[in-house]
């Protein structure tokens, strides 16, 4: 039975916009696919959707791309943990953006939106971390910020409008459909299976398939409390060394080797020197000296009863979510 409500997901050409716009439809809903560049659309190509452009440093964009929409999926953010200028292009984009679409949603006279902030919000002081642990005090990194100071601005100005909004807290998500460029999470399998991770960090991930991901949108939508935040994510996390150790077993064929271990202050004399020779060159280093810093040994490790509990959020395990990401990427070599 198709279902007469009309949503609209922004950001609906990047990993999970466009695996939720995927679940939506085959959820019976009116599905409008929003935007940044219109030219963007091979992604789109057999699904029955609307595709609209709006931007979210264009609030004009929004208030025309949410007319008659019933839920609003607010998911266009930038998500890049590098950039030459860190606050300009991802902290500014993802406040402004987030300002601008809420009061978009307002305006057009949206019921509900269901806001995707990130784990990166989440304070992981105290094991395993859950939604009312309070948000990240380490303040080092522009993405970790914007998402922090974006949720906590979301909800204000949902309260200060008199929208219904629920906050999404997705991990590392995998899997599903992927196009090119991959996501942030999706890159560490590229670089695993391209054999370009020559140390171990002991950099953590809390790996989730981003299906699941995208049913837990769903299920906020309809089930979610307005003013709540749920974690979408798995109990446990995995080293980088460890997923590399399953990617072995899984690809013998690619002769992968397990990075070494070195002493902490060598890691961030390599993380140095890869950040020199990427901005000499103007591209992204692969490690730098704050994923060191931040990452090093830090337990991505959640309580998910909350989203389990009420919104019946049931992820597949970490190493399923692994296995199947690093096989679609074999079966679609042009993404590796």
């Amino acid at each position: 039975m198709i279902n007469k409500n009309l949503v609209l997901v922004s950001g609906a050409n990047g990993h999970l916009g466009n695996n939720l716009v995927r679940l939506l439809i085959k959820k019976g809903f009116r599905v409008r696919a929003s935007v940044r560049n219109i030219k963007n659309k091979d992604c789109f190509k057999g699904l029955d959707c609307e595709v609209v452009q709006a931007d979210i440093t264009d609030k004009a964009s929004f208030v025309k791309a949410l007319e008659g929409v019933d839920i609003f999926y607010a998911v266009g953010a930038a998500f890049k943990l590098w950039a030459k200028d860190p606050k300009k292009e991802i902290y500014d984009v993802n406040m402004q953006g987030t300002r601008n679409t809420i009061e978009a949603a307002a305006e057009a006279g949206v019921k509900k939106i269901v806001y995707v902030s990130s784990i990166a919000a989440l304070d992981y002081t105290h094991l395993p971390t859950k939604e009312s642990n309070g948000y990240n005090p380490n303040r080092r990194d522009m993405y970790y910020n914007s998402k922090n100071d974006g949720e906590k601005l979301a909800f204000q100005l949902a309260q200060e409008l008199g929208v219904e909004l629920i906050s999404v807290m997705p991990s590392a998500m995998i899997g599903g459909e992927a196009f090119f460029p991959l996501n942030v999470s999706y890159g560490i399998l590229k670089l695993i299976l391209n054999k370009q991770i020559p140390i171990d960090t002991k950099i953590t991930l809390n790996w989730v398939d981003v299906k699941d991901v995208a049913e837990g949108c769903y299920l906020a939508a309809q089930k979610g409390r307005s003013g709540e935040r749920y974690i979408l994510a798995n109990e446990k996390c995995m080293t980088i060394t460890d997923t590399t150790k399953l990617a072995q077993t899984l690809y013998p064929e690619l002769k992968l080797k397990v990075p070494g271990a070195v002493p902490k202050f060598l890691l961030y004399v390599i993380a140095g020197l890869m950040e020199f020779s990427a901005k000499i060159k103007g591209v992204q280093p692969i490690i730098t000296t704050k994923d060191i810093a931040m990452f090093s040994g830090l337990q991505q490790d959640f309580d998910i009863s909350k989203s389990r509990n009420e919104l019946g959020f049931n992820p597949i395990k970490p190493e399923q979510a692994v296995k199947e990401a690093m096989a679609y990427l074999m079966e679609h070599k042009e993404l590796l």
